[in-house]
């Protein structure tokens, strides 16, 4: 099969396009061809030798969409469509940028959706860190209002729209004055250019601060976000555009504002009930729910989507092809 191989962390040129034997799944495994895979800023962070415990080479990728292709000994179907993620995909075991992987029963979620191969690769990370941000991370409910930190982002698309459908009030952030439509389309109220310092933009229009707020950016936004928050509300911290994530000295009496509490989300497969990857797969079919702009590129142009991820250069979900 053909796979997309990283040598070591490094530049874009250490990514090639190899041939490789076909794995075999062993007990309690599955085989998937895979139809589409997207890409996500962890395969960055392995690429440039921030993530641990990887053994290169490693094909990357920490999810992928598909069909099965040899179910094992597990109750799958040869042709059953799927999606798998996380659970060491492109780091402890070969991931989603290959034209097969192979990955064990417990993480792969069936579906059954008619929505073109692009459209469904850009859906089951995206969806599983937004949903879980929300769910697990925030408590989030109708009624509430929800600042969404890094909000042209695939995650911060996502999340908009689910906070949406919830029925929250959203604001949303961008540093492009030109982003602000992008963050209208997927239903945020409030879209906001971010200058570093937005929470006295978000208190002019919540007053008290956010019920809730999505940090997508990282630690070098956190102060901020946390202070746009109001007194018994949430910030998770989901995300890393920066590539920043750790708090230096962190000192907790200075650093969180009175009353304002902080959690953190980073999930599995597992958080993903495969009822809440269906109805938002139809919702999306419908036209109901957008996760916003989907990017796609050939196993080929691996580099250049790479290059794209890196540099932020999309807006949405960048998503390769086998």
């Amino acid at each position: 099969m053909r796979a997309v191989m990283l040598s070591g962390p490094g530049p874009v040129e250490n990514l090639q396009v190899v041939e490789v034997p076909t794995p075999e799944p062993p007990p309690g495994w599955v085989r998937i061809r895979v139809k589409a895979f997207g890409l996500n800023r962890s395969e960055l962070h392995t690429r440039l030798g921030y993530a641990e415990g990887v053994v290169f080479p490693r094909v990357p990728g920490i999810e992928a969409t598909g069909v099965v292709d040899d179910p094992g000994t597990s109750d799958l179907t040869p042709g059953q469509q799927v999606a798998t993620m996380m659970g060491g995909m492109g780091r402890t075991f070969d991931g989603g940028y290959a034209e097969y992987t192979v990955v064990p029963r417990a993480q792969v979620i069936p579906f059954a959706s008619e929505l073109p191969w692009p459209a469904l690769g850009a859906v089951p990370e995206t969806l599983q860190t937004a949903y879980g941000s929300l769910t697990t991370g925030l408590d989030l409910r109708a009624g509430q209002t929800l600042l969404i930190r890094g909000g042209t982002s695939s995650v911060g698309l996502a999340a908009a729209a689910l906070a949406r459908d919830l029925g929250a009030t959203v604001l949303s952030t961008t540093r492009s004055p030109a982003r602000l439509e992008a963050l209208a389309a997927v239903g945020v109220t409030h879209p906001l250019v971010d200058d570093g310092a937005v929470a006295a933009q978000v208190r002019a229009l919540v007053p008290d601060g956010v019920d809730a707020a999505l940090e997508l950016v990282g630690t070098p936004t956190l102060p901020d976000t946390l202070a746009a928050t109001r007194v018994h509300g949430t910030v998770c911290f989901t995300g890393m555009l920066s590539n920043e994530w750790l708090v230096r000295d962190f000192y907790p009496i200075g650093y969180l504002p009175t009353g304002v509490r902080l959690t953190a989300y980073g999930g599995e497969a597992s958080d993903l009930p495969a009822a809440v990857l269906q109805r938002y797969l139809d919702r999306i079919a419908t036209g109901e729910v957008t996760l916003g702009p989907v990017h796609t590129y050939a196993m080929d142009d691996i580099r250049a989507a790479h290059t794209d991820l890196e540099h932020g250069t999309k807006v949405g979900k960048l998503v390769g092809l086998p």
